[in-house]
């Protein structure tokens, strides 16, 4: 169940790195992808859309002024569902991934992670 952190940063207090970090202390695979180089608790920061086959969840940490550029990529990984995190919410975005059969959450990474709904 490998998840996919878009937006991921190498600062200590985004939510980004607090989601990698969590999802590396329950022990869920995770890749980062973001727009500077870095790592986070051992896990690179990749900073090109390579295409992994493995993705069940996408966790969204982008804003939805600057998601374009991301939907067709995340269609194309075939995740099971996409999590919305608070702030990205874009319904264009999630009507887009319910036509081709993924699950569009809005839903925090963190919250689910500490309720153990994740």
């Amino acid at each position: 169940m490998k998840t996919l952190v878009i937006g991921a940063s190498a600062k200590q207090e985004r939510y980004s790195y607090q989601a990698i970090e969590r999802l590396k202390a329950k022990d869920y695979p995770v890749v980062a992808l973001g727009l500077k180089a870095g790592e986070i608790h051992g896990e690179t920061i990749h900073t090109t859309k390579e295409i992994w086959t493995d993705i069940d969840t996408v966790s969204l940490y982008v804003g939805p002024a600057h998601q374009d550029n991301y939907i067709d990529y995340v269609i194309c990984l075939n995740p099971r569902r996409v999590l919305f995190n608070p702030g990205t919410e874009n319904p264009a975005f999630e009507s887009r991934l319910k036509a081709k059969g993924i699950l569009a959450e809005r839903a925090c990474t963190l919250v689910l992670l500490s309720t153990n709904q994740y």
